[in-house]
């Protein structure tokens, strides 16, 4: 699995002009599944997600998680994460695992998230989503489960 974490002030999303997802202060995570995934590699991204102390502290250091802020989470699924660029000029998409695989590990990621007591929002899988964010920082974090 991999995530691309931006701290954020606020984010929402929209599918057909609607909004569907929206939050304030906190997180938005774009989460891609790939073919090898499984429960162990979910469980592993949203602790490492919800732990990672990327908000400042009152010395204005990284020291904080979003648990620590009671921020909240915007969660994206997006399968372009795993596009591989190395061979012309078009992705190719064999290393994101397919829409049924994905979808289930994705909902299983956000019911992780959930468990904590967070505020989770999420996207709708597989839909054409406009995403709206304010940047913090920026703060932007790459993580993989392997």
């Amino acid at each position: 699995m991999r995530a691309v974490i931006q701290r954020v002030k606020w984010s929402r999303v929209k599918v057909d002009g609607n909004v569907v997802g929206e939050i304030k202060k906190g997180l938005i995570i774009l989460l891609g599944v790939s073919v090898d995934d499984n429960e162990e590699n979910v469980r592993y991204l949203a602790d490492k997600c919800v732990n990672l102390r990327i908000f400042n502290d009152s010395e204005g250091k990284m020291n904080l998680s979003v648990l620590d802020v009671s921020g909240e989470i915007l969660s994206i699924s997006q399968f372009t994460l795993y596009a591989d660029t190395r061979k012309g000029r078009r992705p190719s998409f064999v290393g994101a695992a397919d829409p049924i695989k994905g979808e289930k590990l994705y909902e299983k990621f956000n019911q992780y998230l959930s468990d904590t007591g967070l505020k989770i929002q999420t996207g709708i899988f597989g839909a054409m989503m406009e995403v709206e964010l304010l940047n913090d920082g920026p703060v932007t974090i790459i993580v993989d489960s392997k």
